[in-house]
Parts: structure tokens; C-alpha cells; sequence
């Protein structure tokens, strides 16, 4: 193989400021951050895609608690979360974490998102891009049967065919169904409370957008059940309207 000669270079340095995901940690108790986690993340198994995540220590720095980073790290690890940087830790506890391999974030990332998902245990930030990065929806035109599961990443879901009781249909983006929605839905699954839920006739076992669910114990309102609608997030609470011709 031929050495880079004077006018080309082995590599380029470049400042790819791209999305990341924040654990803000609201305790030093790992159990009980295990628990909440595995409560919190079991309607939606697929959030984390082996995801880079800076852990926030912000809120136990105070308090003196000091941390097993390594416990911490399969923790996160167990649920698709790569840990690749630590900040807001006091002196102890950064250099504890220096030592597990995560490094300090740097002093210029950007303010979380005032939008979190759920109880404030994961936090999703985003850093703006140099250029922006377009991603085409995931387009499904076969029906989906009960333990059949399509997630779109980073992008909206579009399936033209029905989701079936058991299936699930996922997305960072919104979701839209040109057909009967019988299965559970999912949008916004990575905090993205614009993300809308449609479909031509809405008869879900589970909806969510960002965090925020609603399931069939909770009744469909009569003047969208089996009908086409729309659903999105105001606030904390999903809204269900009909889709107008």
C-alpha cells in the first residue's frame, strides 16, 4: 500500500457534533436506577441502539456519595447504552469515572432539551449539526402479525398495510399507518415530542409518543375509535383528533 504522499493525509480531524443522549443521574443508588430503568424501558425494549451517552452526575455531586462506575457501566450497557463520556461529577467522583474510561464531556455541551422522557432519568440533547443529515422513512407495505416488530431509526415509519394485535411498530420519528392500527405504536421513541401517530383506523393496544402511553385500559374516545385519526403530544398528556377529508 502506497504512503500518503505530500499532498494527501492518512486521516482528517473533524468536529462531527452529533446527537447524544444524557443520563442525568437523580441518585447514587444503583438498584434502585436498575429498577426504574428496566420499569421505564420495558414498553419500549428497542430506545437504545448501542447509543453513545454522556452521564450527567450534576444532581449527586453535592452530596458526597461516591459511585461504582463500573456496576454503572453495565447498567446502561444492559439496556443498548454505550457510556462514553461523565460530567458534572464532584473532583472524587470524575476522577472515578476517569478511571472506569469514561472522560469529561467538555466544558461547551450544549442544555439538555426541557423535554425529558419520562421521570427525568434519561435526558436527550441535541447538538447541532454542521450539515444536516436527511433520513428517508422506513416504508412497510406488508401487513404485521403478532410478535412481528419494525422500528425506524432516527426517522418516521410508514406502513401501508395493518399492524395486527401483537405487533409493534416503532419510530424516532412519527408514525403513519394507512390501515387498521391494532398493535402498539410507538413515536418519538427518542424523546421527539413533535412526533405524531396516524392512521385510518385507530384501534391500538398501546399508543405513545415520547414517553408518554396510553393503553387499552384506557378507552378509545368514541369519535376517533376504528376511525381515521391523529394522535400527538400537548403538554404531558396524548390528544386524540379525527382526520378531516
Amino acid at each position: 500500500m502506497a504512503a500518503p504522499t505530500a499532498s494527501s493525509s492518512a486521516f482528517e480531524l473533524e468536529d462531527a457534533r452529533l446527537p447524544l443522549v444524557v443520563v442525568a443521574l437523580k441518585t447514587a443508588d444503583l438498584a434502585a436506577l436498575a429498577d426504574e430503568l428496566r420499569a421505564k424501558l420495558e414498553e419500549t425494549p428497542n430506545f437504545f441502539d448501542d447509543d453513545p451517552v454522556v452521564v450527567d452526575l450534576s444532581a449527586v455531586a453535592d452530596r458526597g456519595d461516591e459511585l461504582d462506575f463500573g456496576a454503572l457501566l453495565r447498567i446502561l450497557a444492559s439496556h443498548r447504552m454505550r457510556p462514553a463520556m461523565a460530567t458534572g461529577g464532584s473532583d472524587s467522583q470524575m476522577a472515578a469515572a476517569l478511571a472506569a474510561g469514561l472522560p469529561a464531556a467538555p466544558a461547551a455541551l450544549p442544555a439538555p432539551r426541557s423535554k425529558t422522557v419520562e421521570v427525568e432519568v434519561i435526558r436527550e440533547v441535541e447538538v447541532v449539526r454542521e450539515v444536516p443529515l436527511y433520513v428517508p422513512p422506513l416504508v412497510v407495505d406488508r401487513p404485521l402479525r403478532s410478535g412481528q416488530q419494525v422500528y425506524a431509526k432516527g426517522g418516521d415509519l410508514v406502513v401501508l398495510a395493518a399492524v395486527n394485535p401483537g405487533a409493534e411498530v416503532i419510530a424516532d420519528g412519527s408514525i403513519h399507518v394507512y390501515a387498521p392500527l391494532r398493535g402498539r405504536a410507538i413515536a418519538g421513541s427518542k424523546g421527539n415530542a413533535e412526533a405524531r401517530i396516524y392512521t385510518t383506523c385507530l384501534e391500538p393496544e398501546l399508543i405513545s409518543i415520547a414517553g408518554t402511553y396510553r393503553t387499552t385500559e384506557t378507552a378509545i374516545p368514541p369519535e376517533v375509535a376504528g376511525k381515521p385519526a391523529q394522535v400527538r403530544l400537548v403538554g404531558d398528556k396524548l390528544v386524540m383528533e379525527p382526520l378531516k377529508n
